[in-house]
């Protein structure tokens, strides 16, 4: 390799064009992170150019404009036929830049409109190449990027041009108009004209002369692939999936095939913003693209893959496996329609129901390669009745062993173990697999806890302090819909928007003293446990005010006390458009104390055991569902 430093007018004043390889990333630099500081880097070189040119007028001893760094970016030179333009592929540093000519044109725009033309020209020659010299229409520009971003640089650069439509939205076309703004408002276009003439000037002149970049340019035997991993994938913020990119891209270059047929039907949808977005991953936050590519390599590899191990992953699979890259292609693609659905899943069907509870409330991403797994087969091999009890399973198994506080250590290992299950049974009867599979496990880190545990648990455990709120409003979730007979459609009671209440309020001491106690004791203590457990707990439309939320039971006791005219039972009525609360209301009427709590605790709990249904009871049969829906959300027989 060797390196050098140049300036912009150095790297572009020849008629010369710098390709980004397709198997490189797309343009992901943005306003706060990389436009913002770059033009404030070159606003300030160039007034220090103004300062030293006014220093000079007034004959006093100027500041020196020292000139800034831009980076370095890495070239590997093409064999070109003498006479034509010159063109080097960029290893590293498309971003610095595309971006470097965005400015430059941007810059270019405007000097065009408010400076001299000798400054519009200077501008120009480092954005465009000579167009009698370029074979094609393309050549004209001195950078051209990757497969997805070129429509939106070739309007960007069209100064002739209003850009409008989709393009507009992308980062590219955002870049350029970003830095237009900036340069007119610096150079005051709309104040003094010979001002604005000399301040643009100035800009010219940082731009073309007072940037530095160190180009280093690769010699023959240099290998391009393995210094872009080098520089990139043991430092620098590429993603994962940039880098299984680049892998692919020249794997497919080396087998000669049409990379960029390639592209376009089995990568281009993974370089888009949709994918690229971060969501959030158990406690982090991690490229979409990325989640995926770890959760299909889970499910194809059936063993753990570190969010650091999924490009060594990938090519470990990609070499080893008896698949092409066309078939490796096509697995992901297919699996990343799957990936997709998921989130469209109906909130009625069984998987939309699975969706919400385990993968949204109890955020159990461990599932999802189970999830790929399940849906990416034929529905002509496993059957609507079989994916729903699949799903019926795992849920009633998560759902079980979180009432009943067992441990969630070791589920990662847990769930390759599915899979692997799984790939050794017919795909028709995987829902009986996993059912059977999970009824199977023992000890606590991995057992289904049978119905006595879960009414044990359900009586005595306060859950208002040791299962969090959203998990909890889930199960009551749960049970409100299963109180509403029959369950159409639109009777399903509205998911994540619900309060929990307790009936009998935290500060029942206020209203609700215990007969014949008058100091605390044993008993006050047993009421602090027992209110937080299911039996004392509801929902509501909205959060109860204090006030009316800790008044007695009955109308009569309030009146007593000079609360105005209505109890705690009256104050329900009120949300008596759920279940639970009409439940209450009609069959505990006058009195709420302890043994009406454990009353309905056990009759909340009975019915949790009927809609997770556990491993002894025979209940996994073609009419069983986890929320009476009558078929899933999943997706149709492939064709």
């Amino acid at each position: 390799m060797k390196s050098n430093t140049l300036t912009p007018r150095d790297l572009f004043g020849n008629q010369v064009r710098y390709t980004v390889p397709l198997f490189q990333r797309p343009y992901v630099w943005n306003k706060e992170k990389q436009w913002e500081p770059l033009w404030d880097d070159v606003r300030t070189v160039a007034e220090r150019i103004l300062e030293n040119k006014e220093a000079q007028a007034g004959e006093t001893r100027p500041t020196e404009a020292v000139p800034h760094f831009l980076g370095a970016i890495v070239l590997d030179q093409m064999m070109v036929r003498t006479g034509f333009i010159q063109e080097r592929h960029i290893i590293d540093g498309q971003q610095r830049l595309t971006t470097l000519q965005l400015l430059l044109d941007a810059a270019q725009l405007v000097v065009q409109e408010h400076g001299t033309q000798p400054d519009a020209a200077a501008l120009q020659s480092l954005v465009l190449n000579d167009p009698d010299m370029a074979s094609t229409p393309e050549q004209v520009f001195k950078v051209w990027p990757t497969n997805y971003d070129r429509a939106a640089f070739a309007a960007a650069m069209d100064d002739s041009v209003t850009v409008t439509g989709e393009l507009r939205k992308t980062r590219i076309v955002k870049a350029h108009t970003f830095f237009v703004s900036e340069v007119e408002e610096w150079a005051d276009i709309k104040g003094d004209p010979d001002k604005a003439k000399y301040r643009l000037n100035a800009l010219g002149l940082a731009l073309r002369e007072y940037l530095r970049l160190v180009v280093i340019d690769l010699e023959p035997g240099d290998n391009a692939q393995v210094i872009f991993e080098t520089l990139n994938y043991r430092g620098a913020p590429l993603l994962a999936a940039d880098l299984i990119k680049n892998s692919v891209f020249k794997q497919a270059e080396a087998e000669g095939l049409d990379v960029e047929l390639i592209y376009e039907t089995s990568w281009k949808r993974f370089d888009s913003d949709h994918w690229r977005a971060e969501i959030k991953q158990g406690r982090l936050k991690r490229p979409r693209i990325d989640s995926f590519l770890n959760y299909w390599l889970v499910m194809r590899k059936t063993h753990e893959v570190p969010a650091d191990r999924i490009f060594t992953d990938f090519s470990d699979f990609a070499s080893y496996s008896d698949w092409s890259l066309s078939q490796v292609l096509q697995d992901m693609n297919h699996h990343a329609d799957v990936y997709e659905e998921l989130d469209r899943f109906h909130w009625t069907s069984t998987a939309g129901t699975f969706a919400y509870r385990i993968l949204d409330v109890m955020d159990q991403g461990v599932w999802v390669p189970v999830l790929l797994w399940l849906f990416g087969q034929p529905r002509s091999l496993l059957p609507v009745e079989q994916l729903d009890r699949a799903l019926s399973a795992i849920e009633s198994w998560s759902v079980r062993r979180m009432v009943c506080r067992l441990t969630t250590k070791g589920i990662n290992r847990f769930g390759v173990d599915l899979l692997k299950h799984l790939d050794t049974v017919e795909v028709g009867e995987a829902g009986d697999a996993v059912s059977r599979f999970l009824a199977s496990r023992e000890g606590d880190s991995a057992r289904w806890p049978e119905d006595q545990e879960v009414i044990a648990a359900c009586m005595s455990e306060p859950m208002y302090r040791r299962i969090t709120r959203a998990r909890l409003r889930m199960i009551l979730e749960a049970l409100e819909d299963d109180l509403r007979t029959p369950l159409a459609e639109e009777d399903h009671c509205v998911r994540a928007s619900l309060t929990i209440e307790h009936v009998m309020p935290q500060g029942w001491r206020e209203h609700w003293r215990l007969p014949g106690q008058d100091a605390p004791g044993v008993e006050e203590l047993k009421r602090d446990q027992l209110i937080h457990t299911l039996g004392n707990l509801t929902l509501v439309n909205n959060r109860l005010n204090p006030a009316l939320s800790n008044r007695p039971w009955t109308d009569g006791e309030a009146r007593a006390r000079g609360l105005g005219e209505r109890g705690k039972r009256s104050i329900l009525h009120e949300h008596s458009v759920l279940a639970l609360n009409s439940d209450i209301e009609n069959r505990w009427r006058e009195d709420w104390d302890e043994s009406v709590i454990a009353e309905r605790g056990l009759d909340l709990a009975n019915r949790i055991t009927r809609i997770w249904p556990g491993p002894a009871a025979d209940l996994w049969d073609q009419d069983s569902s986890l929320d009476g829906a009558e078929e899933s959300g999943g997706f149709r027989e492939e064709e």
